[in-house]
């Protein structure tokens, strides 16, 4: 199969070289001139220049009033913001909190700090006042940014009563006392901003977005990336979202996470494509189905979550013929909610995995074939890798932790450091590895295929169990929404596993049905994956990111002492 390497044909095409097979699948990829890169000046004010009128981003508000942005809007919005920022006192390498849901302003706050040099804070709304007193003093915040909607500026100024290094408070929408309206004083700024020439030019490897972890089992780390971070998404958005440069690009993420700007920004307008942000307060499936009617969305990214709730409405109902190439990451995507989504649509949700401290690292990209529940292939981006505990690699089929080789060093789009914490960065990062804590291992075709966390495998009887492989069994029946496997202690095997269910409306919880879930296991998992405790609750443990948190579960089950006696039937 002839490949053939060449520059990206747009306008990353100073900075990506890419090596494709005829047929376009990505073979190799490198990255270069990217020492003094910021995504704000050569990216959007070089497309403001090119193509200043094609649309940049269709934004529909919480109350469905449309709004159009080109590219020389974005860059002329994001140039009027600077100058304000910077007339406040924001300067160089300050850290700001951004706190705007999905709020077009974001865009013009993010790539207004680009061009300055600051560092910018992606926080979710839904924090409480000790979420934003942790990551105040965690950070060592200079300023925040944040909505008036809701109880989001209140939260923060009681936590501002215990810290001091808040110089500028700035508020989108309905400003309170106190607080700079940005939406009034924005307006009376300059639409340009003087370049700060090559020499001075804020980029390459200086600090400029932090983001906090999920903390799904401690208080959230705070991951730091540099200005070549965006470019690490190019990937993400032409070989895995696939995106259309005169399409629609639309990825369920509040700003707040990472998430968005895989989505959101930088992969789509590093490949020309035009985002969708949808508003909304209250997440609405049936009203996510009908934004892709309505606008002719072509492609699709979404977590799990999301179409574990789709599978379960009538997808019929609704024109989903835009749509060109649907994804997925976040979690592991059960392959029932795979094969349910494809009967409905004919569509095949593709897989990607990666982290707050990476970009794409391994997924289904263009020309892969999909294994439904398989994470898919490396990104050639990344030198990606399965280690067991001795530090050796992992052969086909044996499970070890996914690793990325840094040996020649730290790749475009992976993290700089866990900012504060040295021996977290040690921990994770060392002898030419940075260590995901993820786990897993490669099929014969070398497809990776998720088993969990290194802190949710299962010890029972000497075996050493991923919860993913369970959960997917119970997910395929109907009546399951979501589900849980986790350790709890047992007197012989050391650890037995328990499975937490949640169920569809109108299905009666009992014994009946425990051992009706029980059976089904039976058939299709060895004698040592099947649960010896089904619970079902309304709920599962969740982050503020929407991830289940098995520990929290796990945890109330060993804190209460509750052991398992394995000489008894128990279900």
């Amino acid at each position: 199969m002839e490949e053939k390497t060449f520059l990206d044909r747009g306008i990353a095409a100073p900075y990506i070289c890419v090596e494709e097979t005829e047929e376009g699948y990505l073979r190799g990829i490198t990255f270069q001139n990217d020492e003094r890169f910021n995504f704000a000046y050569d990216i959007v004010d070089k497309m403001a220049e090119k193509v200043p009128d094609k649309l940049a981003m269709l934004h529909i508000s919480n109350d469905y009033e449309e709004t159009r942005f080109t590219f020389a809007q974005m860059s002329q919005y994001s140039s009027q913001t600077a100058n304000y920022l910077e007339s406040l006192g924001i300067k160089r390498g300050d850290r700001v909190m951004v706190v705007l849901k999905r709020h077009y302003q974001f865009w013009f706050v993010l790539l207004a700090l680009h061009k300055i040099g600051a560092v910018i804070i992606p926080t979710t709304n839904m924090l409480l006042e000790s979420d934003f007193s942790y990551r105040f003093q965690a950070a060592g915040v200079n300023a925040v940014i944040c909505t008036s909607d809701g109880n989001v500026s209140k939260e923060i100024e009681e936590a501002l009563k215990g810290y001091d290094g808040i110089k500028v408070r700035i508020m989108v929408g309905a400003c309170a006392e106190g607080w700079h309206d940005f939406n009034a004083e924005v307006q009376s700024f300059p639409m340009t901003y003087s370049y700060p020439g090559e020499g001075n030019l804020p980029g390459g490897n200086e600090p400029s977005i932090m983001f906090f972890t999920s903390g799904t089992t401690a208080y959230p780390k705070i991951t730091t990336h540099n200005f070549k971070y965006p470019l690490g998404h190019y990937v993400t958005a032409k070989y895995w979202h696939m995106v259309d440069r005169d399409g629609l690009h639309l990825a369920i993420s509040d700003t707040g996470w990472g998430k968005a700007l895989w989505g959101k920004i930088y992969g789509q307008w590093l490949c020309e494509a035009a985002v969708f942000v949808y508003d909304f307060d209250n997440f609405s499936a049936k009203n996510i189905l009908k934004m892709i009617e309505k606008y002719r969305i072509t492609t699709f990214c979404a977590p799990p979550t999301v179409y574990r709730v789709m599978v379960h409405l009538k997808l019929e109902k609704y024109d989903l013929s835009s749509l060109e190439r649907v994804t997925t990451a976040g979690e592991a995507l059960n392959p029932e909610i795979f094969r349910r989504f494809k009967e409905a649509t004919g569509l095949d949700i593709m897989e990607g995995f990666g982290q707050t401290e990476t970009t794409l690292t391994i997924g289904n990209l263009y020309g892969t074939i999909s294994k439904p529940g398989s994470m898919g292939l490396p990104n050639p981006q990344y030198d990606v890798r399965v280690m067991l505990p001795d530090g050796t690699f992992a052969k086909e089929k044996e499970t070890g932790e996914i690793v990325i080789c840094t040996e020649h060093g730290a790749p475009d789009g992976l993290f700089i450091e866990y900012h504060g914490d040295p021996e977290k960065t040690k921990n994770s990062w060392h002898d030419g590895f940075y260590h995901t804590g993820d786990t897993a291992y490669q099929d014969e075709d070398g497809y990776f295929w998720y088993v969990g966390r290194t802190d949710d495998l299962i010890k029972s009887s000497g075996y050493r169990i991923g919860p993913f492989e369970i959960e997917n069994e119970i997910m395929k029946l109907p009546y399951v929404l979501e589900c849980a496997v986790t350790a709890i202690p047992d007197a012989i095997r050391g650890q037995a596993i328990k499975a937490t269910i949640v169920l569809g409306e109108k299905v009666e919880a009992g014994e009946k049905l425990k051992q009706e879930i029980l059976s089904t296991v039976k058939k299709n998992l060895a004698s040592y994956k099947w649960p010896k405790v089904i619970d079902f609750a309304k709920e599962l443990p969740k982050t503020v990111s929407e991830k289940i948190r098995r520990n929290e579960i796990r945890n109330k089950d060993w804190e209460n002492g509750g052991r398992f006696d394995g000489s008894k039937k128990r279900a």
